[in-house]
C-alpha cells in the first residue's frame, strides 16, 4: 500500500513538472514579446521626433509616451513635452485653416453665419493622455495654455454662462478623463473648477452623477455651488437658470441677455433627475434668494440678463416652484413677476414658445408642429420660403426616421439645393436606421438613396455585422458589395482605404480567415491615397444653403487602422508587424505600429 502512494505521488510531481514547463515557456514568450513591443516604440519615437507633419508628430510621440508609461515615466515625460511642442505648432496651423474655411463660406452664401465640422485640438489631445499619468504634468501643460491666452476680463459678460478658455480647456480635460474611467484625476482636474456656475460646469456634475456610486459626489458639488451663489452679489437670473438644470432639465440650458435668449441642448431627451427633497428644496431656497433681489432703480443699469431676461427666468421655472416650493416662495415670487411685468418689454410678455417651456411643459406632438409647418406652406409667398418649409418639414419627420422626408425634399424647388439637401437627408436616415439595427429599411435606402461611395460602403458593413448572427450568407454578400463600393473610390482618394479598412473590420466578424488578405488589401490602397492618414474616421453629412445650414459629424471608428491592427497583433505579433511596415507614409505606419504596441504592453481584458 505504501509502495502504491508513493508511486501516485510521484506520478501526480512528475505531471505537475510537465504542467509548468509550457506555463514558463509561455511566460518567457510573453516577455520576449513586450521587450519587442518596447522596442518598437522606442524606435518609432526616434521617427517621430522627425515628422513633418506636425499633428503626426505630436499624436505619435503623445501615444508612444502613453504606453510607454509604465515602464519608463522619464523618457515618457520627454517625449509628453516634445509632444506638446508639436501640438502647440498644430492647433495654430488648424485654426488658419478653419477661419479661411469659413470665410470661403461666408462668401459663398453671402451670410455671416457658417456650418463646418471644428478640426481636432491636438493640444487636448496630449493634455488628456498626460493627464491620466501625472497630475503635475497635466498641470503644467494647462498653466501654458493659461499664459499662452490671456484671458479678457469682461468674458463673462460677452458669454454669459461659459468658462474662459484655460478653465474650459481643464474641465475638458476633466471630462474626458471621467469618461475614460479615471475618477479620481478627474475630479482632481475639475474641483478647482467647480466653484463657478456655467453650462460647462452643471455638465460635468450631470456626468458625475450618471456614473455608478457617484451621486453623492456631484450632488454635493452641487449643494457647495448653491451655496456659495446664495451669498455671491454677482449671481443673476441666469445663474439660477443654470442651477435649474441640474434637477430638472440636465443637458438642457436657458441663458438669457437683454438682446435675446440662448438655448444649448446637449441630449435628445430631457429627463429630471431623481434628488433628494432637502438639495431639491436647497436649490429653492438659493433660486429665491437671487431672483427676490430688489428691483434697480430707474437709471440705474439693470444685472446683465436685463429685466427682460429676469422676467422670462421667472415666468419659465414658476411651474417648478409651484409644484415643489412652499406657498409662501411661489407667492413672492408671483409678486416679483408682477412688478417685472410692468417693466418688462411687450415682446417678452408675449414670449410663450417651444425654447422657453422647454423641459418644463410636455413638448408639442410632432404632428402638432408638422400640421403648423404645412399651414405656413398654405399661405408662403415665394419659392424661397416654401423650400425653406420643405427643409424644416423633412427635418422634422427624419428624426423618427420617417421616409416621408424624402418626400418633402424632393419638392424643393431649387435643383441645387434639392440635390444637396436630398444627399445629407438620405445619409441621415440610413445612420436612424442602423443605429436603431432596422436593417430592411437600412438596405431599402442604401439601394436607392443618394449614398456617396464611402458612406454606403460603411453602411453595409454595418448592416452586415448586425445580421452575422441570423443570416451569416446575407452578411458575406453585403461585405463583398460593401468592397466593391469602396473601390469604386477614386484611388488618390483618402476614402478607398478607409472603407477597405471598414471591410476588414467586418470580415473580423463575418469571416475572420479573410480579414489578413483584407487588411492588407487597404494598405495598398493607403499608399496610393496621400489623405490616408489611418485614424479621425469620420462620416460628415453637411447641407448648407441661403435658407439653413448644417451639419452632422458622426465617428466612424472602423475607418481607422487601430482596430484592426491591435486585433491582428493578437492573433499573430510578427505578422502583423510585418503588415505595418507595408504602408509607405508616416503617418498610418505609425498608427499601425503604435497599435500594435498597445496590443501586447496593455493589460489584457479578462
Amino acid at each position: 500500500m505504501k509502495i502504491l502512494q508513493v508511486i501516485f505521488l510521484a506520478l501526480c510531481a512528475l505531471a505537475a513538472a510537465h504542467a509548468q514547463v509550457p506555463s514558463k515557456a509561455a511566460a518567457e514568450k510573453e516577455r520576449l514579446r513586450r521587450q519587442q513591443a518596447r522596442s518598437l516604440l522606442v524606435a518609432l519615437s526616434t521617427d517621430a521626433r522627425a515628422f513633418h507633419d506636425q499633428t503626426l508628430r505630436a499624436r505619435s510621440l503623445a501615444r508612444i509616451a502613453d504606453a510607454l508609461w509604465t515602464v519608463d515615466a522619464e523618457q515618457s515625460r520627454l517625449l509628453f513635452r516634445k509632444s506638446w511642442e508639436a501640438a502647440e505648432v498644430a492647433d495654430r496651423e488648424s485654426d488658419q485653416k478653419l477661419q479661411e474655411q469659413i470665410r470661403q463660406q461666408q462668401a459663398k452664401t453671402g451670410r455671416s453665419g457658417y456650418a463646418t465640422s471644428l478640426p481636432p485640438s491636438i493640444r487636448r489631445e496630449v493634455l488628456r493622455l498626460a493627464a491620466r499619468h501625472e497630475r503635475a504634468l497635466g498641470e503644467e501643460f494647462l498653466e501654458k495654455l493659461r499664459v499662452e491666452r490671456a484671458e479678457a476680463a469682461n468674458t463673462a459678460k460677452l458669454n454669459p454662462g461659459k468658462l474662459n478658455e484655460s478653465l474650459g480647456q481643464r474641465l475638458s480635460v476633466a471630462r474626458e478623463l471621467l469618461e475614460a474611467g479615471y475618477t479620481e484625476r478627474a475630479l482632481q482636474f475639475a474641483d478647482p473648477v467647480l466653484t463657478t456656475v456655467t453650462m460647462e460646469t452643471i455638465n460635468f456634475l450631470v456626468d458625475l452623477r450618471k456614473k455608478d456610486d457617484l451621486s453623492g459626489e456631484a450632488d454635493r458639488r452641487y449643494a457647495a455651488l448653491l451655496a456659495s451663489s446664495t451669498t455671491n452679489p454677482q449671481a443673476d437670473a441666469n445663474t439660477v437658470s443654470l442651477l435649474s438644470s441640474y434637477i430638472f432639465t440636465p443637458y438642457y440650458y436657458a441663458v438669457f441677455t437683454p438682446n435675446g435668449m440662448s438655448t444649448s441642448s446637449m441630449s435628445g431627451t430631457i429627463k429630471p433627475i431623481e434628488v433628494s427633497p432637502e438639495l431639491r428644496g436647497a436649490f429653492f431656497q438659493t433660486a429665491a434668494a437671487i431672483l427676490l433681489r430688489p428691483l434697480p432703480a430707474p437709471g440705474q443699469d439693470p444685472e446683465p440678463p436685463g429685466i427682460d431676461g429676469k422676467y422670462l427666468v421667472i415666468k419659465r421655472l414658476l411651474p417648478f416652484f409651484e409644484q415643489y416650493a412652499p406657498a409662501e416662495t411661489v407667492e413672492s415670487l408671483r409678486g416679483q413677476l408682477n412688478a417685472l411685468n410692468t417693466v418688462a418689454s411687450e415682446n417678452a410678455r408675449k414670449r410663450d414658445d417651444e425654447w422657453l417651456n422647454k423641459g418644463v411643459r410636455p413638448e408639442k406632438p410632432a404632428a402638432d408642429r408638422e400640421q403648423a409647418l404645412l399651414q405656413r406652406l398654405e399661405t408662403a409667398k415665394t419659392s424661397a420660403d416654401r423650400d425653406s418649409i420643405y427643409i424644416s418639414l423633412a427635418n422634422l419627420v427624419s428624426r423618427d426616421g420617417d421616409l416621408r422626408a424624402r418626400e418633402f425634399a424632393s419638392k424643393i424647388e431649387d435643383i441645387e439645393v434639392r440635390k444637396d439637401f436630398q444627399a445629407y437627408m438620405d445619409g441621415t436616415l440610413v445612420n436612424y436606421h442602423i443605429t436603431k439595427k432596422q436593417t430592411d429599411q437600412a438596405l431599402e435606402l442604401i439601394r436607392k438613396g443618394e449614398l456617396s461611395h464611402l458612406h454606403r460602403a460603411w453602411a453595409l458593413t454595418e448592416v452586415a455585422k448586425i445580421l452575422v448572427k441570423t443570416d451569416r450568407e446575407t452578411a458575406v454578400q453585403l461585405v463583398e458589395e460593401a468592397a466593391t463600393e469602396a473601390r469604386r473610390i477614386d484611388v488618390a482618394e483618402a476614402g478607398r482605404p478607409q472603407g477597405l479598412v471598414a471591410v476588414a473590420n467586418a470580415l473580423k466578424t463575418v469571416d475572420p480567415a479573410r480579414v489578413w488578405d483584407a487588411t492588407f488589401d487597404a494598405v495598398k490602397a493607403a499608399n496610393s491615397a496621400e489623405g490616408f492618414t489611418g485614424e479621425d474616421g469620420e462620416l460628415l453629412l453637411q447641407f448648407q444653403s441661403k435658407y439653413q445650414s448644417s451639419v452632422n459629424t458622426n465617428d466612424a471608428p472602423d475607418f481607422d487602422l487601430e482596430g484592426i491592427f491591435k486585433a491582428l497583433a493578437n492573433e499573430d505579433y510578427d505578422r502583423a508587424v510585418e503588415l505595418a511596415r507595408g504602408f509607405e507614409r508616416e503617418g498610418p505606419r505609425a498608427v499601425a505600429t503604435i497599435a500594435i504596441a498597445r496590443a501586447i504592453l496593455e493589460p489584457k481584458k479578462k
